[in-house]
């Protein structure tokens, strides 16, 4: 809490903000909430250093269980009759493992460090026609388990389907429960580097019929010696590709898609310059024949005209900034192997904890360029950022919950987190929000516009279809998505699917090409629009930039649509899901579009005002 004392002093102008009771409250208010937060991300810590002597029991846990073409639907693993222990013990998990899903439970496995075991017994079971029946229906979905072991995941498959082609009888299909499990790990020293399960084909149970059947699993266990160290032991959930093929055409796609997007800007650069010259030349000739092609010097007195809505314009700017910001600490995090596949609730425990840190930035970025045009209301701005994007996304997670819910699934999420997320967001966001929208507001600098704004505003002449909204909207959104398009389709497929096929460095290299491209048509189609004696930019240069996520939406309808994806909830929670995120960028993305807009209009009426 000192460092953040240094910090606010530090800044010129809060230099009068310790005799304000106001502040003085909001940052002693602080204290508490940063405490509960700490306490949140240091759950991610464990205290074990994965080290083992001979004969030690390593932990094993049993997860979840789901069909394998829906990665997002999945259940409790003893939702299936498997074998279970005497008392069932839930694991004690983070907010980020219940928002991901995870239920981690005991089970009667047990793996001692080093030791081989061959033919042991789980249990004997007597499963009746409810459980065959259960069993049935999850062969029949192709339902794999997934455990984990020294906090490594492993899965495995229940049974297996014969159909009438394989069958000697010729009466298929016939459906066969996996009894047997074959554990196969390595070990570095005294440390385990990698895990195993393979389901033994000849240890099996017909299950076609629904009678009563007394079963028996049973497991094997081998242990062998690597020479992988154990820091690297999670780079082969990070590969991207099991062909090297395939990752030389995704990384020949990416240079190719960033090649042409350099070229692309550069030569529209370099055009807008000459033309801005040339417009500039016959501005300070003085020749009213040249001076009648300039059509945007005559909006001179318009241009900066506070455009409708300027409340929820800088709370858009506001969640926007923060969106970006968020973008951009969890690229930092990847490339610091803080983020890597599989690492329990790490990835949505950080997108909880950024996104409440960085509700400063939205308090700051909206009433910061709010009280630029207007000395009061900026309250309003600042509220209307902090529920600009949350609103819509609780709403749609409660409804994606109550669907969760209603199928039993591990998504839905308990009522004791709903309410430490909802703690969390008021004892903390919501005062950085405000601490932030009070910053921005005392350290407002008064928009200085090149001429004065008239009074009533010039009426803008007819427009041809191309250059309204629409129009615009499709050109500024095509080409930033067709220079993503290969990147975004390899994205979608490790979202929902279960292999790695992208890497942090390719999506930063594209999320950089992305956010200059999206500059770029800002800029271009701007003063196309101010040529025509268009003033009304403000709010079309946020559509034209969030437009790309219109693009991304509608692509995410194709991969479902080519995807083996089906069921209701699987489905409910793609769109959801796939919704927020695009969202997300439509904000981020119109907000990084308005500020560039905003730039090169400021800019280029100085320059006139100088010429």
């Amino acid at each position: 809490m000192d460092s953040l004392s240094c910090l606010f002093n530090s800044r010129s102008c809060l230099s009068s903000s310790g005799s304000d009771p106001l502040m003085g409250r909001i940052i002693s208010q602080l204290v508490l909430p940063f405490q509960l937060l700490l306490i949140v991300g240091l759950s991610l810590a464990s205290p074990n250093d994965h080290r083992y002597n001979i004969g030690d029991e390593v932990p094993l846990f049993v997860n979840k269980v789901g069909p394998f073409n829906n990665p997002s639907e999945t259940y409790q693993y003893y939702d299936l009759p498997f074998c279970q222990p005497g008392e069932l013990l839930p694991e004690k998990e983070s907010l980020g493992e219940v928002l991901n899903g995870d239920r981690l439970t005991n089970t009667l496995y047990h793996l001692k460090f080093g030791v081989d075991k061959d033919g042991v017994v789980l249990c004997h079971k007597k499963l009746n026609q409810n459980d065959v029946s259960k069993f049935r229906a999850a062969i029949i979905k192709d339902y794999y388990y997934q455990m984990y072991f020294d906090d490594l995941p492993f899965w495995g498959f229940v049974g297996k389907i014969e159909d009438e082609h394989w069958t000697l009888d010729g009466k298929g299909p016939k459906y066969f429960l996996f009894t047997h499990v074959q554990f196969d790990v390595l070990y570095n020293g005294n440390q385990v580097i990698e895990i195993h399960a393979f389901s033994d084909p000849s240890h099996v149970v017909d299950i076609t019929e629904d009678i009563d059947q007394d079963v028996t699993f049973t497991y094997n266990v081998r242990w062998n010696e690597t020479s992988t160290l154990f820091k690297n032991r999670m780079e082969r959930y990070s590969r991207a590709s099991a062909k090297p093929v395939i990752h030389q055409v995704h990384w020949f796609s990416v240079i190719n898609s960033i090649v042409i997007s350099v070229l692309l800007m550069a030569f529209f650069a370099v055009s807008m310059m000459q033309r801005l010259k040339n417009d500039l030349r016959k501005w300070s000739s003085g020749d009213e024949e040249e001076d009648k092609e300039v059509g945007w010097k005559y909006l001179h007195g318009d241009v900066f005209r506070c455009p409708s809505n300027m409340p929820l314009l800088c709370a858009v700017m506001g969640a926007g900034t923060q969106l970006l910001t968020l973008f951009s600490c969890l690229f930092i995090l990847a490339f610091l192997g803080v983020l890597y596949p599989y690492n329990r609730g790490t990835l949505l425990i950080s997108l909880v904890i950024i996104y409440t840190l960085t509700s400063a930035v939205a308090g700051y970025s909206s009433a910061s360029f709010y009280s630029q045009f207007v000395e009061t209301g900026w309250e309003r701005s600042v509220t209307f950022s902090a529920v600009l994007f949350l609103g819509p996304f609780l709403l749609m997670q409660f409804f994606l919950n109550s669907v969760a819910v209603s199928f039993g699934a591990t998504l839905s999420i308990p009522f004791c987190t709903i309410l430490v997320i909802i703690l969390i967001y008021t004892l903390i966001a919501i005062p950085l929000l405000a601490l932030g929208g009070l910053i921005g507001y005392r350290c407002r600098s008064e928009f200085q516009a090149p001429s004065a704004t008239k009074k009533c505003a010039r009426e803008i002449p007819p427009l041809a279809w191309y250059r309204k909204t629409p129009g615009q909207m499709f050109l500024a959104g095509l080409l930033p998505f067709s220079a993503i398009v290969v990147e975004l389709h390899q994205l979608y497929a490790t979202l929902w699917g279960y292999k790695i096929l992208t890497l942090p460095g390719i999506l930063v290299f594209m999320f950089i090409i992305l956010i200059l491209l999206t500059v770029t048509l800002s800029i271009g189609l701007t003063y196309i629009q101010l040529t025509v004696e268009d003033h009304e930019w403000w709010w079309r240069s946020i559509f034209r930039g969030g437009s790309t996520a219109v693009f991304m939406f509608a692509y995410s309808i194709y991969f479902y649509c080519k995807s083996n994806m089906s069921g209701v909830l699987q489905t409910t929670i793609f769109f959801v899901y796939n919704t927020c995120i695009c969202y997300a960028f439509f904000l981020m993305l119109g907000t990084i579009s308005l500020r560039a807009s905003f730039m090169f209009t400021r800019r280029i009426y100085h320059a006139v005002k100088s010429e």
